[in-house]
């Protein structure tokens, strides 16, 4: 067998994502448009692993689900930082010695999971009614939309009439 390395594709395109933005935001500074309406503009970055879907509830809540077989619930780390929620994960005991082993096919690979940073920004989102269900290998996130934004434009300021 050989030992090869392989390329990470989903990293390679997070590269590559960020330098169409940067030469898309340069040339639309000198009046061409190459961006997207900001309703469509993709905030979630393409982590290669582990796979996700990142969807909207008609209710606006919004979903977030993680395939993580092979990890246990005590592994998986979550948490609020900032306008992001972020996901990290230990490295499963069972692929410890994966170096040791020689693979004729290999698809699933455990391990550890680095930062991952997904947006839900505070002001339209209610943290604080979260929810993580771990169930089957699928970590399923649903983070509920706020009655009412906080600050959706700024801070309101009072008009006072100076008339007698």
């Amino acid at each position: 067998m050989h030992n090869r390395d392989y390329l990470d594709l989903g990293q390679l395109f997070d590269h590559i994502f960020e330098a169409t933005e940067e030469f898309a935001n340069t040339f639309g500074d000198l009046g061409f448009d190459f961006r997207k309406s900001a309703e469509h503009r993709n905030y979630y970055s393409l982590y290669s692993f582990p796979p996700a879907n990142i969807y909207m509830m008609p209710d606006k809540t919004i979903v977030f689900e993680f395939a993580l077989a092979g990890y246990r619930d005590t592994q998986v780390s979550l948490e609020f930082s900032g306008d992001y929620m972020v996901l990290s994960a230990a490295e499963p005991e069972a692929c410890a010695n994966a170096d040791q082993v020689i693979f004729f096919h290999r698809r699933l690979k455990l391990k550890e999971i680095p930062p991952q940073k997904y947006y839900v920004p505070e002001d339209k989102f209610d943290r604080e009614q979260a929810k993580a269900v771990f169930r089957n290998g699928i970590l399923k996130v649903t983070v509920p939309s706020r009655e009412e934004v906080r600050n959706p434009g700024g801070m309101k300021i009072k008009i006072v009439s100076d008339e007698d």
